[in-house]
């Protein structure tokens, strides 16, 4: 039993961070979605011809897609990729 208490601590305090990395995103969305949209709206109410805020919804995508990927991609990794990488590491001193 007092095996198990640091693995169930160190999983709640990995779920707090992914937790935490998801709410980050979606305030980070929303604020990417009205931006963007107030941008749009801009370049509608000047009649410019050429669509410039494209311009910040790309860059600015890629941000919030590496966002994204940092919220709901990958795990953080796992024991075994940590002692294969301390393995690789000790053999090059």
């Amino acid at each position: 039993m007092s095996s198990e208490m640091p693995e169930v601590v160190e999983l709640r305090e990995r779920a707090l961070i992914r937790l935490k990395k998801k709410h980050d995103f979606h305030i980070h969305l929303a604020i990417y979605l009205v931006v963007n949209a107030f941008l749009v709206v801009v370049w509608a109410m000047t009649t410019a011809a050429f669509f410039w805020p494209i311009f910040p919804i790309v860059g600015w995508g890629i941000g919030v897609m590496a966002n994204a990927w940092d919220a709901y991609g990958g795990d953080a990794p796992s024991e075994r990729q940590i002692n294969r990488e301390m393995e690789k590491l000790s053999r090059r001193r």
